[in-house]
């Protein structure tokens, strides 16, 4: 082996063998486990939470794989109906000047799939690096011919059984991107807005309780007042239980609104009236298909004023009533400038009470950055009632779990008050809906338009064109577990794999795709007995990782890490580029140049994929947030090192040796660590079953870093270098050496695959293993009846006693070259015999002349003292150091710390520094105070102590 580990080099070629062999394909005996990718956007690349949720994954296939079971990891990409139609749009637009309608919907959509094939896989080679094993035999697209075939097959059967309907309806409309959006899809931002304060006239001559002939209303937005068709008060507000019934004056449209008693209107707020345009607020909907109010829609696609607005029933109907005519200096201007002009309409005709600032949450969509409107649109829809019911069934009674449980509350939350999905989508890249129009605008759906007529008796005669519109990229990927298998067929893979075993998402989208999957799953996939089918048996929530501060990463904020970056290493100079090159904001770009440069002065070292993923393991406890911590990714590069140090001493003790042919002699040593390691495999099969990552990768640190390296490799050298030890107990030695390295390499191996197998290769004929890949032999396996209790007990205190000694050498500042005697004092019946039977260990291993145990009676010289139990541990001081030096040394640094105490204590004096900081940093100087005392303390006792030499 090299002398130092250099993880690129080695993990690219062993993640290309065991892609080029084959390993990943589903193989095994014991019963199928499988794990669906959630699939990210082809448009995308891997963000620290992929590589976050890929690493859990990957552990979890690795794991379940070397135990036997036929494994699959179903990989595949999204198609990403919006971010991928942007990215060929600004492509299309750089290149050539044009836009998708110059090219048409067929040449565009050619361009669509071009790009993606020269483009489109930048996440599947990104997966690659971070060493996951999925499936690439049986990679999918959610575009591919294979799936397309499932989304419609669930589209008409769900339009057949009158789940799924088109009707008009309120959704969040994108003014750029000329499309409806899911929520998941609007971030709402906190912003400083107005409130205006307008007066509504009474009409037929009615007043206030004050004697007012208007009521005031407050709105954050002037411009929806040209669609109200009500005003709302509290039917338990006494200032208006008069009015209701009456009507106003509406200004501007001069339309005649009612005045509707709702209690979703506040009476603390504000003036307790409410205006109600139920085409434009969700709020304002609810309430206004509670009173029957018509809805009148006043914006067009691009959110200006329309010159006749849509006036429409409750129900959707059109309504001829109401006049739909709107002012004609508004026709055509942008919302926002029809809201100036509004403003000042109002204030002229002396009907403006006032302004106040407001802040309040913007909805803005996450691509376009515009500000969403709600928009009364046609628009498709599951009707989500009649699925929802045994979706929440299969979570009641435990066929599906969630981990951590406490996430079942917000999946049931949502579930109980489930609104109906808008499924369709303005765009041309995605499904395209299986829906066809005659001339007369009758829907009907089939797979295509020959099935179409022959399913609904149409003659050639008959004019049909296709809808327009294509699906959400959440209704395809709510078909994932099982539309990936090969479903609508009845395929062997499905029978195999489906439900799937464990799904690991983030608990920001348990609404948007848990649910729906789970629904539709249960719908549409039955089992031999015609039960519906859970999508998976576990939801394993991870929690959202954040940068050191716990600030949430973004490109804005420039706090985004890159996990390529942490395994392969960047310069500060690529760093930047990075991060600030595209950045059209000079100042924002200085800001995050300034940031980076503070956080990464000299970039970031390369660090290997397998010290990344053992850093998210450690992270991955049960909570919500996780803090990145470059030190701790730093601190498992060093716990590499120590691993492959470690193999290359092992290997230069066992190579070409006798490892245990003839008979073998145990020390105590290897009967330790031996059970220590079964005490291990049962610590994280316990932590694996509980999806504990961070009490795994624990388990396993300690083990092999304080354990095995630090303390079994020292205790295996008084045996192999002892000329006078026996053949037998250096055999038993080698052999517990390279045993146990080569178990714990494959109980690691789902955690570190790469630098595990590397090792593996090299020491696994040693130990007398055959194989021929590391992930594909079995995982260790252990008993409790397997633990030696008297072993761990014997070396617990033979570690003990040499830490000691290791301690009164610190304190004392001895030389750690110098050898000591020691003298145990109080010495029980057990500490003689562990005495006898570990002497040699003992004087090995805490440098000593001798150690020896003091008779009842026997008086010690003055001595530095520790304690193991009741077991005193005696080192005489005499003529081991300078008296007079140790006392200077000692000395300055009591000054040194008292002169640090003073300083606290004047800052805690201080009542401007109590009354102006922070607790938490009061808290922490005062934590700072109470260690210097404690250590001057302490130095005054080895003052003592010395001076008495």
């Amino acid at each position: 082996m090299d002398k130092t580990y250099q993880p690129a080099e080695l993990e690219q070629k062993w993640y290309q063998k065991w892609e080029q062999n084959g390993y990943f394909s589903p193989r095994g005996n014991a019963a199928p486990y499988s794990i669906m990718i959630p699939p990210p956007n082809v448009t995308g690349s891997l963000h620290m939470g992929h590589a976050f949720q890929d690493s859990i994954m990957d552990a979890l296939i690795r794991y379940q794989r070397m135990k036997g079971h036929k494994t699959l990891w179903q990989v595949g990409t999204d198609h990403a109906g919006i971010a991928t139609q942007m990215v060929v749009e600004r492509k299309l637009a750089a290149e050539s000047g044009q836009s998708r309608h110059d090219l048409g919907r067929d040449a565009f959509l050619e361009k669509v799939w071009q790009w993606k094939e020269e483009s489109g896989g930048t996440i599947t080679r990104q997966l690659r690096r971070l060493g996951a094993s999925v499936d690439w035999d049986h990679e999918r697209f959610t575009m591919d011919d294979g799936f397309y075939k499932a989304v419609q097959e669930v589209f008409v059967r769900l339009y057949d059984e009158r789940l799924i309907y088109r009707g008009k309806r309120l959704v969040n409309w994108d003014p750029k991107l000329h499309t409806a959006i899911s929520d998941l899809e609007v971030e709402n931002k906190d912003e400083q807005g107005s409130m205006w304060h307008f007066r509504y006239p009474l009409a037929d001559g009615a007043t206030t309780t004050e004697g007012n002939s208007y009521l005031v209303v407050a709105t954050t937005r002037p411009e929806t007042m040209l669609g109200d068709t009500a005003v709302a008060v509290n039917p338990k507000d006494e200032r208006y239980t008069s009015l209701i019934g009456k009507f106003v004056e509406l200004p501007l449209v001069n339309r005649r609104i009612p005045i509707v008693a709702d209690d979703y209107v506040d009476r603390e707020f504000g003036t307790g009236c409410v205006k109600i345009t139920p085409a434009h607020d969700f709020n304002d909907y609810a309430v206004g298909q509670r009173h029957k109010l018509p809805m009148i829609n006043v914006m067009d696609q691009n959110a200006a004023i329309r010159a006749t607005a849509e006036v429409f029933n409750s129900d959707s109907s059109a309504n001829t009533d109401i006049d739909p005519r709107l002012p004609e200096d508004l026709a055509g201007l942008d919302r926002y400038e029809a809201r100036k002009a509004i403003v000042a309409e109002f204030e002229q005709l002396g009907l403006l009470e006032k302004i106040d600032p407001h802040a309040l949450k913007v909805p803005r969509g996450d691509r376009s950055g515009l500000v969403i409107e709600p928009m009364l649109t046609d628009q498709w829809f599951v009707a989500t009632q009649a699925l929802a019911k045994p979706a929440i069934e299969a979570v009641e009674d435990g066929r599906i779990k969630f981990v951590p449980q406490q996430y079942e509350n917000m999946y049931f939350s949502w579930m109980r008050d489930i609104q109906d999905w808008c499924i369709s989508r303005q765009l041309w890249w995605g499904h395209r809906i299986p829906a066809w129009y005659d001339d007369e605008g009758n829907i009907y759906v089939a797979r295509n338009e020959e099935e179409v007529r022959s399913k609904y008796q149409l003659g050639s005669d008959i004019t049909l064109h296709q809808d327009e519109d294509v699906l959400d990229t959440w209704f395809s990927s709510a078909l994932w577990t099982f539309g990936t298998l090969g479903w609508p067929e009845s395929t062997e893979r499905l029978k195999d794999f489906h439900p799937t075993d464990v799904l690991v998402t983030g608990f920001d989208i348990i609404f948007f795709w848990v649910a729906r999957m789970i629904m539709m799953t249960m719908h549409l996939i039955k089992d031999e007995n015609g039960d519906a089918q859970v999508p998976f048996k576990t939801v394993y929530v991870t929690g959202l990782i954040r940068d050191e501060q716990g600030q949430k990463m973004s490109k804005s904020k420039g706090n985004v890490l890159d996990p390529l970056d942490m395994i392969d290493g960047i310069s500060l100079e690529a760093l930047l580029e990075k991060r600030t090159g595209n950045m059209m904001q000079p100042q924002l770009a200085e800001k995050i140049g300034k940031a980076t440069r503070k956080a990464f002065p000299e970039g970031i070292n390369a660090h290997g994929t397998d010290a990344l993923r053992f850093t998210l393991y450690s992270l991955a406890s049960t909570g919500r947030d996780i803090n990145w911590d470059m030190k701790r990714l730093e601190g498992y590069r060093n716990f590499c090192n120590k691993i492959w140090n470690a193999a290359r001493y092992v290997l230069m003790n066992t190579e070409g040796e006798d490892c245990g042919e003839g008979e073998v002699s145990l020390s105590l040593a290897d009967r330790w660590i031996r059970t220590r390691l079964t005490e291990t495999i049962l610590s994280v099969d316990k932590a694996m079953a509980a999806y504990r990552f961070d009490h795994a990768s624990q388990a396993l640190y300690e083990f092999i870093w304080n354990e095995y390296c630090d303390w079994y490799l020292e205790l295996s050298k008084p045996v192999l270098w002892d000329e006078q030890a026996s053949a037998e107990a250096k055999r038993g030695t080698r052999q517990t050496l390279i045993q146990v390295l080569e178990t714990v390499l494959r109980l690691a191996h789902p955690f570190m695959p790469f630098i595990t197998e590397e090792i593996w290769q090299r020491i696994a004929p040693i130990a007398g293993v055959s194989g021929d890949t590391i992930m594909l032999s079995a995982l260790p396996e252990a008993s409790e009846q397997d633990i030696d209790a008297s072993a761990i007990a014997d070396v617990e205190w033979l570690k003990g006693l040499i830490v000691a000694v290791r301690n009164i050498r610190g304190e004392m500042n001895v030389p750690p070259g110098k050898a000591l005697s020691v003298l145990l004092r109080n010495a029980s019946p057990d500490d003689h015999r562990r005495l006898e039977a570990n002497r040699t260990f003992l004087i090995k291993l805490a440098k000593l002349d001798s150690v020896e145990a003091l008779a009842d009676g026997d008086t010690a010289p003055l001595s530095a003292t520790q304690l193991l139990g009741n077991l005193e541990i005696l080192v005489p001081m005499a003529g081991l150091i300078d008296k007079e030096v140790e006392l200077k040394r000692l000395q300055k640094e009591q000054q040194k710390l008292e002169g640090e105490v003073k300083r606290l204590q004047g800052k805690l004096g201080n009542e401007g520094f109590i009354a102006k900081a922070p607790a938490a940093v009061v808290a922490k100087e005062q934590e700072k105070l109470a260690a210097q005392v404690s250590a001057i303390d302490k130095l005054r006792e080895q003052i003592e102590t010395i001076k008495a030499l």
